[in-house]
């Protein structure tokens, strides 16, 4: 117990608010389901249901359905929920660029969704965050299943790997998720230190302002860091734990 709280509720409200929200809005549907009050065809990603029957909530709930409860569900949770919460813990203060970075990666996935015919979108965005994360901690040594020890750079290929040999299919998802953050840890790492800080992909003032209040309309871009890295606390995930040294 901490101040009352049991421990599942202070790990809740300990995580930042987006990926706070994200994981509950995950969990809740996948509930939703188990329990027939909707049903999976009510919620994948489709041009012609959204754009021609009007039913946008599609648009956001193919992030949020990963599947019936199951062992695979949690571990899908707790790994979204870890690299998404190391993301935005060292985002700043403010959710505005991590919100942001989510708002180009769903819109990106929905644009290439109909290319590659994947109707639940919420792995590869995942997915891009797990690239994202391992690009900005290149040190970090990770090892999976106690037997392969690398550094964080190789995670999202080693996942590849695993989800090849277990399904016995190439893992679109994934890739797609590797595509989209390498876009985005290009334009927010690699090149503002070659054209003079410039960061085309930092959010615009009025979505700053929605998080931040009128402040972020007058700092400029001086502030304007993404996604500044940050030595994470605690970096266990399920299968992928770090290694000393």
């Amino acid at each position: 117990m901490d101040g009352g709280r049991l421990p599942l509720e202070t790990w809740f409200w300990e995580m930042p608010i987006c990926t706070r929200w994200w994981t509950a809005a995950t969990i809740m549907t996948s509930a939703l389901v188990q329990c027939h009050m909707v049903t999976p065809f009510q919620l994948f990603f489709s041009f012609r249901a959204v754009f021609g029957k009007s039913q946008y909530w599609r648009l956001l709930t193919t992030f949020l359905y990963f599947g019936p409860f199951s062992l695979d569900l949690l571990f899908h949770v707790y790994f979204l929920q870890r690299y998404a919460r190391l993301l935005e813990e060292s985002s700043g203060r403010s959710p505005a660029h991590f919100s942001w970075l989510l708002m180009y990666a769903m819109a990106s996935l929905i644009a290439l969704s109909p290319l590659v015919s994947m109707p639940f979108l919420g792995q590869p965005l995942s997915s891009t965050l797990v690239y994202i994360w391992s690009r900005r901690n290149p040190d970090t040594r990770l090892s999976f299943l106690g037997l392969l020890v690398f550094t964080a750079p190789y995670l999202p290929w080693v996942l590849m790997g695993f989800s090849l040999v277990m399904h016995g299919s190439v893992p679109r998802d994934e890739i797609m998720g590797v595509i989209i953050g390498h876009v985005w840890y290009f334009f927010n790492d690699v090149y503002p230190p070659l054209h003079n800080e410039s960061r085309p992909f930092d959010p615009p003032r009025w979505w700053r302002r929605i998080f931040e209040g009128r402040a972020a309309g007058n700092e400029g871009n001086n502030n304007g860091n993404d996604l500044i890295v940050a030595e994470p606390r605690d970096m266990a995930v399920p299968d992928v734990a770090p290694q000393d040294g």
